[in-house]
């Protein structure tokens, strides 16, 4: 357990009263948006989260169309597609914020959140990747991510419903049905 993870469990525990109740949901974080703002993550409660990291130099950037048409399908039952710009794979998101905000409205009409440019792996990673990775925290899903586009899927009750590797793309049956699994808990 790195000593990032247990400094979390260890403030965790004492916030919630003891170490007898579940672990809280990854979007227990402030952090930035691609503007710049502070996002803070709770706004995303009790919604189904699809937390995907992107590139834009790679060979999986034509997925942002479909993770567009996911948003634009789904929104109105309660999706959010929450994209999380990371330079940590091949350096294929060399860009600034603000270039890759640019980028990602006028190639493929993004308008789903997009937080900016972080480090997702290892102890330096941001505090939603160390909790979605995590395999203390999330032990069916959890594990570094491996490349670009890996799709993590959170439930309205703010759990790790899966995680899609990169070669899944956006309108793959599994992963829609997923979603639609997820839509429907209450």
């Amino acid at each position: 357990m790195t000593r990032q993870v247990f400094t979390f469990l260890v403030a965790l525990a004492f916030a919630s009263g003891g170490f007898s109740q579940a672990p809280p949901s990854p979007l227990n974080y402030k952090t930035k948006a691609l503007d710049g703002k502070t996002l803070d993550l709770a706004q995303f409660q009790g919604k189904v989260i699809l937390v995907v990291n992107v590139a834009s130099e790679c060979g999986y950037t034509g997925q942002y169309k479909g993770l567009q048409q996911l948003h634009d399908k789904f929104a109105k039952n309660g999706l959010v597609v929450l994209g999380v710009p990371s330079n940590e794979f091949g350096a294929q998101e060399p860009s600034s914020d603000q270039e890759i905000g640019k980028f990602c409205k006028s190639n493929y009409g993004v308008t789903f959140p997009m937080l900016a440019k972080q480090t997702i792996k290892g102890a330096k990673g941001a505090p939603l990747y160390q909790a979605l990775a995590s395999k203390e925290l999330n032990p069916k899903f959890g594990g570094e991510v491996q490349w670009n586009f890996t799709k993590f899927l959170l439930g309205r009750d703010g759990k790790v419903a899966g995680r899609f590797e990169p070669g899944v793309e956006p309108d793959d049956a599994e992963l829609n049905q997923a979603i639609a699994q997820a839509l429907k808990a209450k």
